[in-house]
């Protein structure tokens, strides 16, 4: 039976490259996982062997930008490193492909708009097949059936899920593809159905006929969750209603178009100036219609004349006040936002007919024009209107501002009106894991700030549709309050279409028949049963309940920081009102893409980098890198400076591979051999120096693996790559010689112990950097690991490595005599530098002060530093303590005397960490490797200890002569 410390290869030798190269990785190796289904989730039904991950369904409306691939590397660094840990990966994939996004999208590609009155044409041609980014104005965009253009967004969709698809494998991502779904789809559909069905019979959804926020563009309504408020330049006009006696009192306002819409006017009760007219009536300017003076503790004193009116309605607070004074309904704008056609039966005067019928059918902007002249006519208006920036609401996706309509929709309990759920909800939300947690307080405070429940209806096409019918009655009203409801079993259903139970199709919308239900579900109330969705909820049949028992609740959530008040709020709602739990245990938030110049990525900014570009140019190993370098919840600018380190990271863990399996292997013509099959043994590491830095090894990997279990992922990074170049630029250069069993200056061979110590380091090193980068950079190292491992499949089915083998071959030796011997190193190299000659340079003779006890530490090493630094003479070492005495009794150097100081005190900490080290490292078990963090905690990530190696006197031999040129 093979010891568990020892690491097994089976090289294969002839796959090593002449040249090494990332390009192409990505097409070879894509491949490759798609055939060995080596991303395949195997059905575990053990809940604890499962790791559940509940993607991003990313909105299919065109193009991905970098700001996608950056969060969805985080995540797929997460379910990489789980697999690799032996937990059975469930990572599926969705597309949200319903919404206004998808809408807005189809009719500018197709040129076409939904006319709901129109029959559906099977032989439709649209007028365009893509308008190269154009928005084709309303005016001449062709009318269609909903039906057509449902087949339009259905047909656009599908193409392009596969666009996305294919980036999302070029980048790597480890998802499993037989798990996809899309929010439209069947499946989808019927989840959300039967949720909202179970959501009615418990009294938890529900529809009423309120004012709410409207969308005048899209022609829908709008949530609370979808607001965006943003700066909008308006006037303030102040403006004189009258007293019956006819002295005025002056309110100001940024809507005088809405003076017909006036049913009272408001101040604050404690207001004094307005304290005498509570109670008392007005009449409104131009139309003199008599409305109430009435108080409302909303008003506030400060803002304009202290008095406004109230109109139904021009804002939220309108709508706060109509209902706490039980005020009349007086609404003029209709759903397309232009003032209504018909004479309000409120405005009696001549001059007040005359006056709205100027303005009937006119848009908002134009009929307040109209008002504002005829105020000014009128000597209503008093002064100028005044310039103001004022915050107003938008739909996020819209760009005019929101009206208040009065429209029948309906809501489902979110908190916002039940004080028990939304407790509930603020539990929930203390019980999750965020990642960072500074992340919960913005879901704590959307909860608290809810002031309604959520509106899930909207007046579109492209959606889930309600699973409802309405009875009809005689004269053919729909009795709204006893809606029809189809079974689950059926589900799902299109009540345009489909027919209820116990009626005919020919009763469609005749008197005593019925009529279907016409609004769709938000496209977040779909996407927020996105984890019931995955793991197949209430789905019939063993296999689908097994799997939700061994998937749900899920293990993660990932996603973009902005949609903390939408998807992830949504989501711990719908959980907690059908599952009674959390949906997920962890919510990983990522956050924003900047530009260079520091401002969001975004498509409507027009500032957006499309990924395929840098894949293209740097590979997608150098792109994960890029994303991987920043840390979750914080933003991170778009840098191709970082894409080219990663590419270099990416190069050298080739190179530095190919050497480590090259060495030994090579005839005198430099062939290696066909394959090799090697066991690295760990006690077969004997040498200090090998030892270090296998002892540092450990740590790194105990570091990089509790970063990774906290979500930690550029952390783990920064632990892992930092080791690495002073992996290959110090530990390789140090030992390539005695790997090679080169004598030394003086004919001096190594022994074959020796040599098979630096071996067997070099190999347990690589071998362990091929695993630890394989989550961020998994072209490059299933490559390298298709050398090191022949025929034993995918590095990213491999176990992650465990400090045990390290530890055991670090032996009673610190990990700082890697650092030392490297300063040292550096020194050396410094000697030619200074000299600016070149690093074949051989040196005579050379003495370095160090302290006395790393003096000792660096001497075990000292033959390797020799030959590394092509020291072919006298090679000595001298006491810092020496140095400063011959120093004193020359003379005072101050600035020289406190460099010494520097040195040795930098040494006498060295020296704690070092004995700290290898006292946490003797022997064979892990616990070895806990026991030095706290010596590594105050230094560098890894634990080596600053020392200042100086070099006191050299001489350098004659430069290597220089090859003539061809």
């Amino acid at each position: 039976m093979t010891d568990s410390r020892n690491i097994s290869i089976s090289a294969n030798l002839t796959a090593l490259p002449d040249r090494v190269s990332v390009d192409g990785l990505e097409t070879k190796w894509g491949e490759e996982w798609e055939t060995d289904q080596t991303y395949a989730f195997h059905d575990s039904r053990d809940r604890d062997a499962v790791y559940s991950i509940d993607t991003p369904p990313p909105t299919v409306s065109g193009s991905l930008h970098v700001g996608h691939v950056f969060s969805y590397t985080h995540t797929d660094i997460i379910a990489r490193f789980k697999r690799m840990n032996g937990f059975d990966v469930f990572y599926p994939m969705g597309w949200d492909d319903n919404g206004l996004p998808t809408e807005r999208r189809v009719q500018n590609y197709y040129g076409v708009r939904v006319d709901t009155s129109l029959k559906y044409d099977p032989d439709f041609v649209p007028p365009f097949e893509g308008t190269e980014g154009k928005k084709i104005q309303a005016k001449d965009q062709v009318p269609i059936s909903r039906k057509n253009f449902i087949e339009l967004c259905e047909k656009l969709t599908a193409q392009d899920e596969k666009l996305f698809e294919a980036l999302w494998r070029k980048l790597g991502l480890s998802v499993d593809w037989k798990q996809t779904y899309h929010t439209i789809g069947q499946h989808p559909q019927r989840v959300a159905q039967k949720a909202f069905l179970r959501n009615l019979a418990r009294g938890q959804a529900y529809q009423k006929e309120a004012p709410g926020l409207w969308d005048v563009t899209f022609q829908t309504a709008v949530a609370q969750a979808e607001l965006e408020s943003r700066e909008y330049p308006g006037f303030y006009h102040k403006v004189a209603f009258h007293f019956e006696d006819g002295s005025p009192i002056y309110i100001e306002t940024t809507r005088p178009e809405l003076l017909p819409a006036c049913v009272a006017l408001i101040a604050h009760p404690d207001d004094e100036r307005y304290q005498q007219y509570f109670g008392q009536f007005v009449y409104s300017p131009l139309f003199g219609v008599k409305v109430p003076v009435l108080a409302h503790p909303a008003a506030e004193k400060d803002k304009g004349a202290g008095i406004a009116m109230c109109c139904t309605f021009g804002d939220m607070t309108d709508v706060e006040w109509w209902r706490d004074l039980h005020l009349p309904t007086r609404s003029i704008i209709q759903r397309n936002g232009r003032i209504i056609m018909d004479m309000p039966d409120w405005i009696t005067s001549e001059e007040g007919k005359r006056i709205f019928g100027e303005i009937e059918g006119k848009t908002t902007f134009s009929a307040r024009k109209i008002i504002v002249d005829a105020l000014r006519e009128s000597g209503d208006l008093d002064g100028e209107p005044k310039p103001t920036q004022r915050m107003t609401n938008f739909y996020e996706k819209g760009d005019k501002p929101l009206e208040i309509v009065t429209s029948r929709q309906w809501y489902l309990e979110n908190g916002g009106t039940n004080p028990e759920l939304n407790a509930k909800l603020i539990e929930r939300g203390k019980e999750l894991n965020f990642h960072p947690d500074f992340m919960r307080v913005r879901y704590e405070n959307w909860v608290h700030g809810l002031n309604g429940d959520w509106l899930i209806s909207r007046q579109r096409f492209f959606g889930v549709p309600f699973p409802l019918w309405y009875p009809l009655d005689a004269n053919g009203q729909p009795d709204y309050e006893h809606p029809l409801t189809p079974s689950e079993d059926i589900l799902p259903i299109d009540p345009t279409s489909d027919v209820p139970e116990g009626y005919t199709e020919d009763q469609r919308d005749q008197p005593n028949g019925f009529t279907a239900e016409k609004d769709i579900m938000d496209t977040w109330a779909t996407s927020s049963l996105t984890p019931q969705i995955v793991t197949h909820w209430a789905e019939p049949g063993e296999a689908n309940e097994a799997l939700f028992h061994a998937t749900f609740p899920m293990d993660l959530r990932p996603q973009g920081q902005d949609i903390i008040r939408t998807w992830l709020f949504s989501s711990v709602d719908r959980a907690q009102l059908e599952n009674n739990c959390l949906p997920w245990a962890n919510a990983a938030l990522s956050g924003w893409i900047l530009d260079p110049d520091h401002k969001k990525m975004s498509k409507s900014k027009g500032n957006v980098v499309v990924p395929n570009e840098p894949i293209e140019k740097y590979g997608a190993d150098a792109v994960r890198y890029w994303a991987a370098c920043a840390r979750l919840g914080l933003d991170a600018t778009y840098d191709e400076g970082q894409m080219k380190i990663g590419r270099r990271l990416a190069i050298k863990l080739l190179n530095a591979t190919k050497f480590a399996l090259a060495i030994g292997r090579e005839d005198e013509n430099h062939h290696v051999a066909d394959a090799a099959s090697t066991v690295w043994n760990p006690e077969d590491v004997t040498e200090p120096l090998d030892r270090a830095a296998m002892a540092k090894m450990a740590l790194v990997i105990r570091e990089a693996t509790l970063f990774l279990e906290n979500y930690e992922h550029s952390k783990a990074l920064e632990v892992i790559e930092s080791y690495f170049w002073q992996f290959c630029d110090d530990y390789i250069e140090l030992v390539k010689n005695r790997a090679y069993g080169t004598e030394d200056a003086h004919g001096n061979k190594p022994t074959e112990a020796a040599i098979k110590s630096a071996r067997t380091a070099l190999g347990m090193g690589l071998d362990a950097f091929a695993r630890l980068l394989a989550p961020f950079l998994p072209y490059a190292t299933e490559e390298v690991w298709s050398w090191m491992h022949a025929g034993e499949g995918s590095v990213h089915r491999a176990a992650w490595p465990k400090p045990l083998p390290y530890a055991t071959a670090a032996f009673q030796v610190s990990p700082d005599l890697l650092a030392n011997a490297g300063q040292a190193l550096a020194a050396l190299r410094g000697i030619k530098s200074k000299s600016k000659v070149s690093m074949k340079t051989p040196i005579k003779s050379v003495t370095l002060a160090v302290d006395p006890q790393v003096r000792e530490s660096i001497k075990a090493a000292l033959g390797d530093i020799a030959q590394a630094g092509r020291v072919i003479g006298d090679f000595s070492l001298e006491n810092a303590s020496t140095v400063i005495d011959r120093l004193q009794s020359e003379g005072p150097l101050p600035a020289v005397s406190d460099a010494v100081e520097q040195v040795s005190n930098a040494a006498s900490s060295a020296l704690d960490t070092v004995a700290n080290a290898a006292a946490g490292l003797v022997g064979v078990a892990t616990s070895a490797v806990t026991g030095n963090n706290a010596a590594s905690a105050g230094n560098d990530s890894t634990g080596s200890a600053e020392t200042v190696i100086t070099v006191t006197a050299s001489e350098l031999g004659e430069p290597p002569a220089k090859k003539p040129k061809n």
